[in-house]
């Protein structure tokens, strides 16, 4: 299986496999997570109880991290997007308004597990040095 250097870009594949392809299957869930460990069920308490506000949740990071993708389903990934609503962030961090750079990604050495990654949208949220790196790659960022 293949590994992410960098987790941020990682959730941002995962959210394209998981939540909008539903291909990266089952979906995961923080509110499940917490209940079957016996921490309730309400990220967003959870975390204000546990002094999480404006942090990823631990139990969220060590799922995301662990997460194995294939590589069939990393070569269907043709598009990405950027977007600081995004449903992952909503499960690893429930209470965050995304005014911070908690997801920001900062480095791009992943591009080379996504062979067919064609475009990323909402690349206005990535440094001007990422963005030299997509233009030289030919992937489109809008």
């Amino acid at each position: 299986m293949t590994s992410f250097t960098d987790l941020n870009f990682k959730l941002v594949v995962i959210e394209r496999l998981m939540y909008d392809d539903r291909t990266l299957t089952p979906a995961f869930r923080l509110a499940d997570l917490l209940k079957e460990r016996g921490l309730g069920d309400d990220p967003w308490r959870y975390a204000y109880d546990h002094d999480l506000a404006y942090k990823i949740v631990p139990e969220a990071r060590e799922h995301f991290a662990a997460l194995e993708i294939s590589d069939g389903l990393l070569a269907s990934v043709e598009e990405l997007t950027l977007d600081g609503g995004l449903r992952i962030y909503r499960e690893c961090a429930p209470v965050w308004d995304g005014e911070d750079d908690l997801f920001d990604i900062t480095v791009l050495d992943d591009l080379a597990l996504l062979p067919n990654l064609r475009r990323i949208s909402g690349s206005e949220f990535l440094a001007p040095d990422l963005l030299a790196v997509l233009a030289e790659r030919g992937i489109d960022a809008d």
